[in-house]
């Protein structure tokens, strides 16, 4: 999945320290290119540089699965993120929506 935001050093430093993806492992600036491996099978997450007149994504929304939402709510807004409450959906699934400094949505989740 690739992410569109305004300013990749902004970006290297969200992605990378505040979500604890690590060091980027494409680190590519001049190409408007960053892209980490959260350690998940599912993929790696990239950041492009936006272009003029863009606006944050709330439609195709990344989730990583964590494992207990309710404290990586808290853990975020200690580090300053903007997070909604957790949703549970008994026997399903619990959610949150955060958003990185851009104004893109995030979703995490973990088991009901």
């Amino acid at each position: 999945m690739s992410i569109s935001v305004t300013d990749l050093d902004r970006a290297r430093a969200f992605y990378g320290e505040v979500l604890g993806f690590g060091p980027p492992i494409y680190d590519l600036p001049d190409a408007g290119w960053i892209e980490f491996s959260p350690g998940a099978a599912g993929g790696n997450v990239s950041v492009t540089l936006a272009a003029d007149g863009w606006t944050p994504s709330t439609g195709t929304t990344l989730v990583l699965t964590v494992e207990d939402c309710q404290a990586a709510v808290v853990e975020l807004r200690r580090r300053g993120v903007q997070c909604e409450d957790a949703q549970v959906f008994p026997g399903f699934v619990t959610f949150a929506s955060f958003y990185d400094p851009f104004g893109n949505r995030l979703q995490m989740c973990s088991p009901a």
